[in-house]
């Protein structure tokens, strides 16, 4: 078992002695999300694995909390939020501006990318180096924005 899951687990077992309900649901519907794709994929999921799982949480949290601000509904935004929290408290420290300029500069080089069409080949080498660490959409939209 990787040590992400095994974290969780934990967590989920802490958080129901602890009686509280509404961190315990947030680690049930993550380890859920967890255990889906290992049954999807019929294999158990390392710590790489399950951080992609995180940040698509995490991103489905995100745009949530929009959609629910769009539409007034602060109550249902306030609850995104806290789940967002407790995804984000199992991903590793986000990454600061500088460092993910630094890092995607070094992939273009890394790459040899000099227009938009190798944009994939720079978002390959980078996936590995910033996973979990910074929202892919945005990382994506910096690097077209660098390669155009």
């Amino acid at each position: 078992m990787s040590g992400l899951k095994s974290r969780i687990n934990e967590d989920i077992k802490s958080a129901m002695r602890a009686k509280d309900r509404a961190r315990l649901g947030v680690l049930r519907l993550i380890l859920a999300a967890i255990k889906q794709r290992e049954v999807d994929e019929r294999t158990e999921l390392d710590d790489a694995r399950v951080l992609a799982v995180l940040d698509r949480l995490a991103r489905q949290h995100r745009d949530s909390i929009d959609q629910f601000e769009k539409a007034g509904r602060t109550d249902l935004s306030t609850k995104e939020r806290f789940e967002l929290e407790v995804v984000r408290s199992y991903q590793p420290q986000r990454l600061s501006d500088d460092a993910l300029a630094k890092l995607i500069d070094e992939s273009v080089r890394e790459a040899g990318a000099s227009s938009v069409r190798d944009m994939g080949k720079v978002m390959s080498l980078l996936r590995n180096k910033i996973q979990g660490r910074a929202d892919m959409a945005q990382v994506g939209n910096i690097v077209k924005a660098r390669l155009s």
